[in-house]
């Protein structure tokens, strides 16, 4: 029996693999230095094999902000389609150790678990090869009214939106949510990931979304926008409540017609940005659930997004201190 949770996670499952690299290697994978390219299963095999020392750990955006969610101390769950394989094993044991419930059984046929080669040279530079694999499986029938229950917030990932059953398995989950007054939450993954889904992100936002996190660049596409400065303009009138990251500005909130900016903590040595708005989110959502204030859940968010970005890797190695207003 599925147990009282805070946060419920519905995302692409994916298990980064970390490795140094040198520049031959890159060359001779055909990739370029610096790229994110979609590979296929073949290929995905090819470079695995290819890969002497890596780390393996369970990865995809929302599994982040869940997993950041779960060390800050709260309670969470996750829904996403892996296989019954080596990888497959390695996401749900990592998700597990850390305390998230995995709502869904790894499959017994199927893609292989879907996974991400980081590829790191010497100069820091990362080279991403993707295979989706198993996560794309994630289907309608996932979606149950047990899986989802008894969680008071539900976030959604955009990059869902592309999977085939994307559309229908989400328009589920967000009725669900209703019946069970949950709120709800969307990651906007990406710009072109707007950009591919702008009309059913709007639709959402109209009917059922209570939350909506992205940064700048993300919401200007939402909004069609070339400038941020068009964005207050464009949400002042709206009910949801929209939390957007902007880099070295910091973030800034809008709620049915109030705007809170909190500037960026200083920091001196960026190692690596990914899963800083991953981590933000984990860390907002955790001052919601934990009744905070709406600037008191920015400046949470904003110092952990400093932190993570001063190690390597979207898993937060450190807990949120009581002193952390005065920690840079």
């Amino acid at each position: 029996m599925n147990k009282k949770i805070q946060l419920l996670g519905i995302g692409n499952a994916i298990v980064d693999i970390l490795a140094h690299v040198n520049n031959q290697f890159l060359r001779d994978i055909g990739a370029r230095p610096g790229s994110m390219t979609l590979i296929d299963n073949n290929e995905a095999e090819q470079i695995y094999n290819k890969m002497k020392s890596k780390k393996e750990i369970s990865g995809g955006s929302v599994a982040n902000t869940v997993s950041g969610f779960s060390k800050l101390g709260g309670s969470a769950a996750y829904i996403g389609r892996v296989k019954d394989d080596h990888l497959g094993n390695i996401f749900v044991n990592d998700m597990q150790s850390i305390g998230v419930d995995m709502r869904l059984k790894p499959s017994k046929k199927g893609a292989p678990t879907a996974r991400c080669y980081v590829l790191i040279t010497d100069d820091g530079e990362r080279t991403m090869q993707t295979y989706l694999g198993a996560c794309t499986e994630l289907s309608r029938e996932d979606i149950t009214s047990k899986n989802i229950s008894l969680a008071e917030t539900i976030l959604i990932e955009g990059y869902i939106w592309d999977i085939p059953d994307g559309l229908s398995l989400t328009k589920k989950a967000l009725e669900i949510s209703k019946v069970e007054s949950s709120k709800t939450a969307l990651s906007l993954s990406d710009s072109l990931c707007v950009d591919r889904h702008r009309q059913q992100f709007h639709e959402a936002i109209d009917n059922n979304l209570d939350i909506i996190f992205g940064n700048e660049n993300e919401i200007m596409s939402l909004y069609e926008v070339n400038s941020f400065d068009k964005i207050p303009q464009k949400l002042k009138h709206l009910k949801n409540l929209f939390v957007i990251t902007r880099g070295t500005k910091g973030s800034i909130i809008f709620y049915q017609g109030n705007t809170i900016i909190q500037e960026a903590f200083s920091v001196n040595n960026v190692v690596d940005t990914t899963g800083a708005g991953d981590v933000f989110a984990a860390a907002f959502l955790y001052g919601l659930a934990s009744k905070n204030s709406l600037k008191e859940c920015s400046l949470m968010a904003n110092w952990c997004a400093s932190k993570i970005i001063q190690q390597s890797g979207a898993r937060l190695d450190i807990s949120l201190p009581n002193n952390y207003k005065n920690n840079s």
